[in-house]
C-alpha cells in the first residue's frame, strides 16, 4: 500500500468513526445560547481536547497494550464491537442526549470527549499505529489525525453555513451513510480477530504444517 493510499485509508476510517457532519446538530444544540465568539471558542477547545486525547493514545497505546498483555486479535474484536455499537447509534439516531450532561464547559464534555475522542476513534488509532507497515506510516497517521481535526474544527466553526446548505435532512442522510460504513469496518475488525485466533490455534496445534 502506497503512502497516499495509506493516508487516505486512515483519514476515511477516522472520518467515518468521528463523523464530523453528525456532530453538527449536537454542537448547535449545545452552543445555541452562545454568541458567535463563544461558539468559535467552544469549537476550538473541543477540537484541541480531542486532538490531545487521540495523540496520547497514538503515542502510548502500544505501551498500554504490552503492559496489559493484550493480543491484537482481542483488541480488534473489542474495537469491532465498540464500533458496531457506535454504528448502531448512528443508524438508529439513538445518541446520548447532550442536555443530560452536567458540566461547566460543554466544549470539553461531551463535545471533546466522548463525542469526538470516543472509544471507537481511540481503538482505531491504536490499531493503525500497531499495524503500521513501515516507519513512514507513522507520519501518515499523524498527518491524518491533524488533518481530520482541522476538518472537524472547520465543520463546527462554520456549521451554520453547512446547515443552511445541507439542511437537517442532508445531515441525517450523511449520518446514516457513516453508520453503514462504520458497521462494515466493525464487521471487518471482528472477522480479522476471529481469523487471528484461528491462525494462532492452527500454529499452536501444528495444523497445516504437514
Amino acid at each position: 500500500m502506497g503512502g497516499f493510499e495509506y493516508l487516505f485509508t486512515v483519514v476515511v476510517t477516522l472520518f467515518v468513526i468521528m463523523d464530523p457532519p453528525g456532530i453538527v446538530p449536537i454542537y448547535l444544540a449545545l452552543t445555541g445560547t452562545m454568541d458567535k465568539r463563544e461558539r468559535s471558542r467552544a469549537a476550538l477547545q473541543a477540537t484541541a481536547l480531542s486532538l490531545g486525547v487521540i495523540t496520547l493514545f497514538a503515542l502510548l497505546g502500544q505501551q498500554i497494550i504490552n503492559y496489559l498483555h493484550i493480543d491484537l486479535a482481542a483488541l480488534q474484536g473489542a474495537g469491532g464491537l465498540l464500533l458496531l455499537l457506535v454504528s448502531l447509534q448512528l443508524l438508529t439516531g439513538k445518541a446520548d442526549d447532550p442536555n443530560d450532561q452536567a458540566t461547566s464547559n460543554i466544549a470539553l464534555v461531551p463535545l471533546g470527549t466522548p463525542l469526538l475522542a470516543g472509544p471507537g476513534a481511540i481503538v482505531a488509532v491504536i490499531l493503525f499505529v500497531q499495524q503500521a507497515p513501515s516507519q513512514i506510516s507513522y507520519l501518515w497517521i499523524a498527518i491524518a489525525i491533524v488533518f481530520l481535526h482541522i476538518v472537524i474544527y472547520l465543520v463546527m466553526r462554520f456549521s451554520g453555513v453547512l446547515v443552511r446548505i445541507l439542511r437537517r435532512g442532508g445531515i441525517e442522510v450523511l449520518t446514516r451513510i457513516a453508520g453503514v460504513l462504520l458497521a462494515a469496518i466493525a464487521v471487518q475488525l471482528i472477522a480479522n480477530a476471529v481469523m487471528g485466533y484461528v491462525e494462532v490455534f492452527e500454529h499452536s496445534s501444528g495444523i497445516g504444517t504437514w
